[in-house]
């Protein structure tokens, strides 16, 4: 086995993992490069080779989890983009389905339309719902409307007709005439995107495809020229949202896929960790420089959801809180985000009341302590000023840090104002960035019907250790599980990836009365195709696994639960799966008699690796060197307490909070009255009083 490497890109710091034939993991922790994100990881990528010891050639593929996607669509940022659509519809984008994120906040507005509506421009055509054609394209009007578009310059065209999921000829059709006129042009088909029904959501999903392909596409270009430059030709593989991998070829192609990448990856991480200790039912809690998200794992399995929001503001992974941003259709890990990191900023609103985020200072300037200009004080500040993280420097020293400055900018900022102490101020800042943060937690468990009191807690990100128990405790959960590498952990959750093809098709049949060999048949067809997309890649067939979905409601609602199935099992198992998914999302399911329809089915490919993606046995890097004691405060009651600074290696021996446990990547805090020790895979595990009845 060769050395396989990782880099996830967040927005302070990019993680950089290596892993080697022997188990060797070896990490690597540099400020992201804004603006020019790969440039961080050919730089970190080159350091990392010349501290272990081993050369670009011996790498056998680079895996990759990125925000270039999703930050586009935040900041506005992709290609000018050109949709052409069903004459009459055009402004599907703007009218979207009416949901609003606020119910009664009148000033809400919706955001505008990736594509303004003079680029959006309708053609002559029908197709029914049934695939039927009632009128046929007109190609001349078609051709007018191409060319209108790259008059005005546009860099990527969208194309979504009415109904074409039943029916794609139109559609097949329009994309071959703009391939004639500029074969060079990115072209986005909904048929190749998302085939299935609910207009806005099709549409959309396309348009933001088309707005990110050159984005995405140069940056990967970008990025694969460089490594190649540093002597790194190895594969490129781009985590999805749904947590598999996808080749680089095919992420520039359908980089819709890839816009909520770098948080799947801590969960999948999670997830081979839970399988590893023999924890069935964990919640994921990353929290980095920017955002905190939160994700589940029930019975080993992934919660996945099968539509989200982006770009209008903080996901808080609630089904009653949907519309605010721009929906995207495609199989995604169902999670939660806050906008709550190290970088938050700590400011007293016009009410007199601190608030905590989500704004942040992020790479640049970053922190006060961080000596680079900023003098908003900010989450990471507040944790120097309560000790809890080493007053030298961080990273291993790599970035000293001025505890001076935060105390200063807290005292100033924060406590004057309140007329508090400057560590009463950082421990209330602390306190309610938790709480901003739990709400993640909650919307990811109460809020899908799960009882949190069920679940550990696997914290990681480089502040994640830093609040875990406490927000453990404030929930009632018993166990927290801090991983080896944990300020690094979603690289090493793209190791453990395995390539993944995701394909859908709207099939709409009440499930009463259904040919049984009409639904295998269908769902047939739907694995054949992921079969021959795995083959494509290089997959012998004993090494794919396929598994089926199908996405069913009750007649009449709105929304939809994905419920898995195997080959031959009858429609009324798939209907029983669905009122039992229903029951546990939503605590009740109707009566027997109540018609249930079938909307979709989906099939989820993947290609099983010849070797575990992680071995059992890792090669840990060495800890840090031992530091003497420092006070910490932990609130009123208990206020400043003399505490010890452990390694990870002195768990072995188990301990009683407080104690802080200083690591390269991030710094873990048990509080007073936790319990913390090592179990046999260099997890630290702290253990919380019994929770609350």
């Amino acid at each position: 086995m060769s050395w396989r490497v990782s880099a996830d890109i967040g927005g302070t710091f990019t993680d950089l993992v290596a892993i080697g034939p022997a188990g060797q993991l070896r990490t690597r922790k540099v400020s992201s490069s804004v603006g020019d994100y790969g440039r961080a990881i050919v730089e970190g990528l080159g350091q990392l080779f010349a501290e272990v010891g081993f050369q670009a050639r011996e790498v056998e593929e680079v895996l990759h989890a990125t925000t270039v996607a999703s930050n586009a669509i935040l900041e506005h940022k992709g290609a000018k983009t050109g949709l052409i659509t069903t004459q009459g519809f055009r402004d599907v984008l703007e009218i979207r389905t009416l949901r609003m994120p606020r119910l009664y906040d009148l000033t809400w507005e919706k955001p505008a339309p990736l594509v303004p509506r003079y680029l959006r421009l309708g053609v002559t055509e029908r197709v029914l719902h049934t695939g039927e054609v009632a009128t046929p394209l007109d190609e001349a009007e078609a051709v007018a409307a191409i060319e209108a578009l790259l008059a005005e310059g546009v860099e990527a065209i969208a194309v979504c007709l009415l109904h074409s999921y039943a029916n794609p000829a139109h559609e097949r059709r329009i994309g071959e005439l703009i391939r004639a006129r500029a074969p060079k042009l990115p072209v986005s088909l909904s048929v190749d995107v998302l085939p299935e029904m609910k207009e806005y959501e099709r549409t959309s999903t396309t348009v933001i495809n088309a707005y990110l392909g050159p984005v995405l596409g140069r940056y990967l270009t970008g990025l694969v020229e460089d490594l190649k430059g540093g002597g790194l030709a190895a594969p490129l593989l781009l985590m999805q949202s749904s947590g598999g991998l996808m080749p680089a070829p095919e992420a520039a192609r359908l980089p819709v896929r890839c816009v909520e990448s770098g948080p799947a990856a801590g969960v999948i991480g999670a997830q081979a960790l839970a399988k590893r200790i023999g924890m069935p039912n964990v919640i994921s809690f990353d929290m980095g420089g920017t955002t905190a998200k939160a994700g589940v794992i029930e019975e080993y399995q992934v919660a996945q959801a099968a539509e989200y929001s982006v770009g209008g503001g903080i996901m808080v992974g609630s089904r009653l809180l949907s519309g605010a941003g721009y929906q995207v259709k495609v199989p995604s890990i169902d999670l939660a985000e806050v906008g709550a990191g190290g970088g938050s900023l700590i400011r007293i609103d016009a009410a007199g009341a601190p608030v905590v985020g989500p704004e942040s200072a992020g790479a640049v300037p970053g922190p006060v302590c961080y000596g680079k200009g900023n003098t908003q004080p900010t989450v990471t500040d507040a944790n120097v000023v309560l000790g809890y993280l080493n007053p030298a420097g961080l990273v291993g020293g790599a970035l000293p840090i001025d505890a001076a400055a935060s105390r200063a900018a807290i005292a100033e900022k924060v406590a004057a104002p309140l007329g508090l102490s400057p560590e009463a101020a950082a421990h209330g800042a602390h306190l309610i960035a938790a709480s901003n943060m739990i709400r993640a937690l909650k919307a990811v468990s109460s809020e899908r019907g799960r009882d949190p009191r069920g679940f550990a807690l696997v914290a990681f990100g480089g502040n994640g250790p830093l609040f875990a128990a406490g927000m453990a405790e404030a929930l009632g959960m018993r166990r927290v599980v801090i991983p080896p590498s944990a300020g690094v952990f979603s690289a090493v959750g793209l190791l453990a990836s395995e390539v993944e093809v995701h394909l859908s098709r709207s099939w709409r049949r009440p499930v009463a009365g259904l040919d049984p060999a009409a639904l295998e048949e269908a769902a047939a067809a739907l694995e054949a195709e992921a079969r021959e997309r795995l083959l494509a890649q290089g997959f012998a067939p004993a090494r794919i696994a396929v598994q089926r979905t199908a996405t069913l409601r009750y007649s009449g609602q709105s929304f939809e639960l994905l419920v898995p199935f195997a080959a031959g099992d009858s429609p009324a198992a798939l209907a029983e799966g669905f009122g039992a998914e229903h029951e546990r999302t939503y605590g009740h399911r109707a009566g027997a008699a109540e018609p249930v329809e079938i909307v979709a089915l989906q099939a989820v490919g993947r290609g099983l690796p010849e070797t575990p993606r992680l071995p059992e046995t890792l090669d840990l890097p060495p800890g840090l060197p031992p530091q003497p004691p420092r006070p910490a405060y932990f609130g009123p009651k208990q206020g400043w307490l003399e505490t010890p600074v452990l390694t990870r290696a002195d768990l072995a021996v188990p301990r009683q909070g407080p104690a802080i446990i200083e690591e390269y990547d991030c710094t873990c805090l048990v509080p007073p009255g936790a319990r913390a020790a090592l179990d046999g895979f260099g997890n630290i595990i702290i253990e919380l009083g019994e929770a609350s009845p």
